[in-house]
């Protein structure tokens, strides 16, 4: 027997686009159905100057019944809802939702073709017509059939059943009490107007004028579709949401990626991040590099750069994409350098600039000259006030004193949300961070009043973790301990320290130049605007005044409409963004 060819990987690609935009199409004719079949309904009524009657209801449906409609096109919201849903996770490859359609189509598909064989339905050129897209989806949906191989969270059946059997009673109900409340005839029953409630959540089409003994109004209808639409929606939701991601950093994760720091954590200021021990770490296949994540929502989320030989970085971003598509998560990296970013878009990935890293060199760096002058004031007022400045490695603080700096370190923090994820280690005191630098600011009377956290940036750098202080303490505080470790910083034999980053900072650098078009002093404009909540601006102004030398980060993604989405899970990993519900907890 010949064996039946294979197709190549571009009929596969476009056979399975083919399918996303029938669910697409048929979505937009479902929508179109809805919002106009009543209309079409009151216009008739008021033509004919009566309501439908059981006699005239039945007429209709019974010559409707001998035309039937493509896959999933039933002029109604729960199908537009359900197309729009399979066309979203369809579209990210996933198996269940390939197995669904294809269980779903098929037999329709069986069932249009026997039809089409009695005298009724064969008759009309329409029924032919729907036959002939539902078997073309079907035809499509098994040539792209190696294009959906995204796996599915283990646990979605049971939670689509339960979300399903409680959709059903909470919306079947309401929408059976409404459908018992607007009848305009006489004599039906509990079951009846059940049966109604549960075919108008198919269609506002004629389907559920089957039921004789019920009508109700055309509101009353739609009403019913959407809320079954919704409860529907939830279903398909629980059945096809992507695996939660719940690996966590292992021991032997976490000393795998210290050898590869120890050897190559020079290379990037945000490396020391990755030993967050709630990120996950996937290796190459040769173990010399690693790509840190984290997954929020259907986001896997990396930040900075791969950890170890940048030879082996196509390895490890290889291992994670691969890994993204099994699960159907969208792939992003925040703060991605230009190095990284460049071997990251041979990958797929495209970049989007975020802003810059405030790098100082220590060699450069001087109080003296002009412009110096806010700086060197503010520093000189704090100092004269009696605070005084201790920096120590953290394994040479005693455990009793870390103790009271973590205390004080939860006591300064603003809200109850710990924030950051690509730039901060979100830990303090852990005795495994021995290498980090803590600077404790004393007052006057010798009681602790702010500090900074620094995490290792290979052998002689520094990188920013951690800024807290006493709400009541002097202002110009922070500025006085940054000064005091950049003065300092050769008695650790540290030679360039990052600090923070700022965000769009090229904008506000030249939007404020003379000769700035207006495109980009609009943008300008924009960002003063929204720094009155966050501060956008002011962390620019913060860092510039100690005249850093500027590194660009990037944001990498795979499409340009992952973006809301891949902003979303930044802010919620970030701790700007709460779910409801969540508590706070990281997704």
């Amino acid at each position: 027997m010949p064996q039946l060819p294979v197709p190549g990987p571009r009929l596969r690609a476009r056979a399975a686009s083919a399918t996303v935009w029938y669910l697409r199409l048929i979505a937009v004719f479902n929508i179109i159905a809805v919002m106009s079949l009543p209309f079409r309904k009151e216009v008739q009524e008021h033509n004919d100057g009566k309501l439908f009657t059981a006699r005239h209801v039945h007429a209709h449906t019974h010559h409707a019944g001998q035309f039937f409609t493509p896959y999933l096109a039933t002029a109604g919201l729960a199908s537009a809802a359900a197309a729009i849903f399979l066309a979203l996770v369809m579209r990210r490859g996933k198996r269940a939702a390939w197995v669904v359609n294809l269980l779903c189509a098929g037999p329709l598909f069986v069932l249009y073709v026997l039809a089409l064989t009695q005298h009724p339905f064969r008759d009309h050129a329409f029924n032919w017509v729907s036959t002939a897209l539902t078997g073309l989806f079907v035809a499509a949906l098994l040539v792209g059939r190696r294009e959906f191989n995204a796996i599915g969270d283990p646990s979605n059946p049971k939670l689509a059943l339960a979300v399903g059997a409680g959709g059903i009673l909470v919306t079947g109900g309401l929408g059976t009490l409404l459908v018992h409340a607007t009848n305009k005839l006489t004599g039906a029953t509990w079951y009846d107007e059940l049966a109604y409630t549960l075919l108008r959540g198919i269609s506002v089409g004629p389907l559920a004028d089957r039921v004789d003994s019920v009508h109700a109004p055309r509101w009353a209808d739609i009403i019913v579709n959407i809320l079954l639409a919704a409860a529907f929606l939830l279903v398909l939701y629980a059945c096809f949401r992507s695996p939660r991601g719940r690996r966590r950093l292992t021991e032997d994760d976490e000393t795998r990626l210290r050898a590869l720091l120890d050897k190559h954590g020079a290379r990037d200021s945000l490396g020391y991040f990755a030993l967050r021990r709630d990120k996950a770490a996937i290796f190459s296949p040769t173990g010399k590099a690693a790509v840190t994540y984290r997954v929020v929502g259907a986001v896997s989320l990396a930040s900075g750069d791969p950890i170890g030989d940048p030879e082996a970085w196509p390895g490890a971003i290889d291992a994670w994409l691969t890994e993204a598509r099994r699960h159907a998560w969208t792939p992003a990296v925040m703060g991605a350098s230009e190095e990284a970013g460049t071997i990251y878009a041979r990958h797929g990935l495209d970049a989007l600039e975020l802003g810059d890293e405030a790098i100082v060199d220590i060699a450069d760096f001087t109080l003296e000259g002009r412009a110096m002058r806010v700086v060197r004031q503010a520093h000189n007022r704090v100092k004269r006030a009696g605070y005084t400045v201790r920096i120590r490695r953290h394994e040479d603080i005693p455990a009793d004193e870390m103790a009271l700096l973590v205390d004080r370190a939860d006591r300064w923090r603003d809200g109850a949300t710990e924030r950051g994820f690509s730039m901060a280690l979100g830990r303090l005191g852990d005795p495994a961070d021995g290498r980090c630098v803590m600077l404790e600011c004393r007052d006057a009377n010798d009681e602790p009043r702010a500090l900074l956290s620094f995490v290792p940036w290979g052998e002689h750098g520094l990188s920013l973790d951690l800024m807290r202080r006493d709400r009541d303490c002097e202002n110009g505080l922070m500025e006085y301990m940054v000064v005091e470790l950049l003065l300092r910083a050769k008695e650790l034999d540290i030679q360039r320290v990052s600090l923070n980053f700022a965000m769009f900072r090229s904008v506000f650098e030249r939007g404020a130049r003379l000769g700035a078009g207006p495109v980009l002093r609009l943008w300008r404009s924009t960002l003063t605007f929204f720094s009155r909540w966050w501060q956008i601006e002011s962390l620019y102004r913060a860092n510039a005044k100690y005249r850093p030398v500027w590194e660009p980060r990037f944001l990498l993604f795979a499409k340009s409409s992952d973006i809301p989405r891949i902003g979303l899970a930044s802010a919620r990993a970030e701790g700007f963004l709460e779910l409801p519900g969540t508590g706070g907890r990281k997704a």
